[in-house]
């Protein structure tokens, strides 16, 4: 199984509705351990992906992850809009030649994602961010190239999940929780539970 471009595009509506449902709880995760305004802005960010994505018509895969990384980037602000911007931007990157979406562009998009994110705002997995939801992601999906993609993306999300859960016994070095010490032990990022919802929701897309 592999995705077309319009089809990637029909799979991040899927993320995007899926942040959009999520922003209570993602909010509540950022007030356990922040400001409390991380789902607010992941949703008004989505709210912009789905305008520029319901009137796009992607000739390439890479397409898709750049509109969707320069939407959130312009509506969100702040270093959640850089953040997950260039999440898209980066991982949409490594796939410039792709005219598809199948299981081996999974780590590079991934992987690319990372980078980017690292280079950006220089934090690295264990620092309590969303990192440590995307680094196993992207470590998983460099095993599971040979699957179908929804089973690779089965495994994707699973790996993201626990690197969440894992999240918990972190103390953050980054942003309003990095105040907080030791307190924020036993709350997951706020940032890692967005990137559980996005890879869930590319997961039961290529499910239906």
């Amino acid at each position: 199984m592999e995705l077309k471009p319009n089809q990637v595009r029909l799979m991040m509506l899927k993320v995007a509705d899926a942040i959009i449902e999520a922003e209570p709880m993602l909010s509540q995760a950022d007030r356990d351990l922040g400001d409390g305004d991380h789902g607010l802005g992941m949703q008004r960010g989505m709210e912009a992906v789905k305008v520029q994505l319901e009137k796009l018509e992607p000739t390439t895969v890479e397409q898709v992850f750049a509109t969707t990384g320069t939407a959130m980037m312009t509506s969100m602000g702040g270093a959640s809009g850089a953040i997950f911007g260039t999440l898209f931007r980066a991982g949409g990157k490594a796939l410039a030649t792709a005219g598809r979406f199948d299981p081996p562009d999974l780590p590079l998009f991934l992987e690319a994602a990372a980078e980017g994110i690292m280079k950006r705002g220089g934090a690295k997995p264990g620092d309590k961010t969303m990192l440590d939801a995307l680094v196993p992601a992207a470590e998983k999906a460099k095993e599971v190239t040979n699957l179908p993609l929804p089973e690779a993306l089965t495994a994707i999300a699973a790996a993201a999940e626990a690197g969440k859960e894992a999240s918990k016994a972190m103390i953050a070095q980054f942003g309003r929780a990095k105040t907080l010490g030791e307190a924020c032990i036993g709350f997951p990022d706020a940032g890692a539970c967005s990137v559980v919802v996005m890879l869930n929701a590319m997961r039961d897309f290529v499910q239906a």
